[in-house]
Formats: structure tokens, sequence, C-alpha cells
């Protein structure tokens, strides 16, 4: 029977429940129960605590250096919880915003024994839904009993670690032709991640040679520097001066990957303007938040260009690992083509950010 759901739709399930606060039952070596700590209600913390087994906070190596604990774990640490915990206690630990203001939260304790592959796996769960990166996780004695009493997600712990480290397949869904100011002659190209994660976008402008160099950009959604004009960033015009030299040269292809806030999601990307209003760089407030320096995962453009019919690229961009990325995916990058728009002085720091920590080239 094909009626039951796929592990990829299991996934994509699971991320909607813990956008919701819903729980979700992880069974393995350690079978437990998980919530995202952006979304934990009291009551169902509560009901968590009450199973026997005191709560853990998972939360990602670069959050527990900026709260000065321990990650035993390497990559993540296990918080222990104090009695009676409550969820506005679990969200000062997750969320940044307060830090300032209430810079001692610990001292913290973290677990350094034990097994934590089912915490590791919480965590990229919940970072995967694009919430902050931390996970409420209390063991449970039979998880598949568990899950069924109170119809909640079940999924493997290790089943689910494999699926994290697949890169997804995008399909096409559709293309139309797209008239556009800088060519009459475009047409945009829909593609679709087979794990039900954000749509990506191809504009083709004019009629490009599949066997030559195509002229491409591959950008990054940026709803208030595209759409709103915000000028803490340069995302706008390097957007729209991509599209007006492609006009220019008669031809090109434009990649609108929904990757937004280097890949941590728009309400994220707010989270960290707020704290760079604090004094942190833009790398900094990712840290803080629990994210590395940038979540992207480029390999998506070279994905869609060959699905194209494109080979070779004239890259437009500025960082080198986009360059890279492309290389080793197995398109041949002719030329980087710089894109310098649109510095102002509210994103000066922040593009001198990009240069300094994340190796752009001026």
């Amino acid at each position: 029977m094909t009626i039951a759901p796929t592990l990829n739709e299991r996934l994509a399930r699971a991320r909607a429940d813990l956008r919701m606060g819903v729980p979700v039952v992880l069974d393995g070596t350690l079978p437990v129960v998980i919530m995202a700590a952006e979304t934990l209600e009291q009551a169902r913390l509560d009901d968590l605590a009450a199973l026997g087994h005191r709560p853990v906070l998972a939360i990602t190596a670069r959050r527990a250096e900026t709260l000065r604990a321990r990650a035993y774990d390497g990559d993540i640490a296990r918080i222990e919880t104090p009695d009676g915990v409550k969820t506005v206690w679990i969200q000062a630990v997750a969320d940044p915003a307060g830090d300032l203001m209430n810079p001692m939260k610990g001292p913290l304790a973290s677990a350094r024994t034990g097994d934590a592959g089912a915490h590791r796996v919480a965590v990229r769960l919940v970072k995967s839904a694009r919430l902050l990166p931390a996970a409420v996780v209390v063991a449970v004695d039979n998880a598949a009993e568990f899950a069924s009493m109170h119809g909640l997600t079940l999924l493997q712990t290790e089943a689910v670690a494999s699926a994290l480290d697949i890169r997804s397949p995008l399909h096409s869904v559709v293309s139309a032709r797209l008239p556009l100011e800088v060519s009459e002659a475009g047409r945009l190209h829909v593609f679709r991640p087979e794990d039900g994660g954000e749509e990506h976008y191809a504009v083709e402008v004019g009629r490009p040679d599949r066997g030559k160099p195509v002229l491409a950009r591959l950008h990054s959604a940026c709803f208030t520097g595209d759409l709103m004009g915000s000028l803490k960033c340069d995302c706008g015009p390097q957007l729209r001066a991509a599209l007006a030299q492609m006009g220019g040269e008669g031809s090109g292809v434009l990649l609108y990957m929904n990757q937004e806030g280097r890949g941590i999601g728009l309400a994220n990307k707010m989270r960290a303007y707020s704290l760079q209003d604090q004094g942190f760089d833009t790398v900094e407030a990712n840290h803080r938040l629990g994210f590395e320096d940038d979540e992207r995962d480029f390999r998506l453009g070279a994905d869609i260009l060959r699905s194209l019919g494109f080979q070779a690229v004239r890259l437009m961009t500025n960082n080198p690992a986009k360059t890279n990325m492309m290389q080793s995916c197995g398109l041949d990058v002719t030329e980087r083509v710089p894109l310098h728009v649109g510095q102002n002085r509210h994103n000066r720091a922040y593009l001198e950010t990009k240069q300094r920590k994340s190796g752009h080239l001026k």
C-alpha cells in the first residue's frame, strides 16, 4: 500500500507540529518526546515533566557559548532544567532577546554522559522548521505507545538524522512566459523540493544559449531588502542591478532562492536585526541565536542550473563560497562578476563585517 505517508511527508508534518507547539515523538536508542522551545506552552511542559523524567533543554554549541554553558556533546549542549521549570526559564535560555537585560541565567549545568543522539536530532528538526534552534527533550518508556495514545507524529531517530543529511531533490512544477522590465523575453520556472520545504525560482532573462557560460546570479530571498527597500542590507540593489545587467547583455538567469536571512527564516532574521540594534554585528547576532554564520545551501542553485541545461556560468557574486560550491557541484564557473551596489550609511558596518568575517570580496 502507498497510502501511508513517507518519511519525508512525516517530517513535513513534524515541522508543522513543532511550529504549532505540538510535541513530536522520536524512537531509537533513547525514546523521547520533543517540543520546540519557542512554541512551548506551560500546560504541555507540566504534562511532560509529570512523565517522571526531568526535561532537558537541547541547544546548539553556538548558543551554549553565549551562555557560557559546556557543550560536552560537541555541536550541542544538553542543559539540565530546574525542578518545576517554567516556560519563561526555557525561553529565556533559548532566546537571546533579553540577554543584556538579564545576563545571569546560570550557572547552567550540562549533561556530559548518556546518549545525545535524540537531542541532536531534536535541535536539527526544530531548526529545519525555521524556529529558534532549541528543543525540550523528555525521555519516555515506550515511544510508539506514547505517540499512539496522544495522537502524535512518531519518527525513528536514526532515519530522521539520515534524512536531514540529504539534500532534497527539486522538481520542476511549472514554467511560463513572464515579460520583464529588463527584457520582454522573460520566463519564470518554479521548482519544488520533495521534503515539503520552500519553493525556489529561476528567472530566465532573454534566451540564454545553453552551450555557452550563462550570466547567473544566485540570490537569496530578502523580504526587507527586495520588497521593502531596507537600507540595512544591499540585497534589493543587488537584485535589481543583476536583472539590469542581464537585460543589458541580452540574457541571463537569476535564481531566487527562498533562504531568507542566510537560511534562518524571516522571524529569526528580525531577531538578529534586534540584536544588531543592541550592538552585535551580523555574525555575532547569528551566533547568539544559536545559528552558524550562514545556514544556506548553495547546492540547490547548482541543481536548478543543471536542470535548465546549463553547464557553465559567469557568476555574479562577491561571495567566494558561492563560486566554490558551484565548482564542487560540477558547474564550470568561467568568471566571477563582481556586484558592488547599494552601499549606504545604514549598512556600511554590515558590509564590512561580511568582508572581514565571511570572506566576501571587495
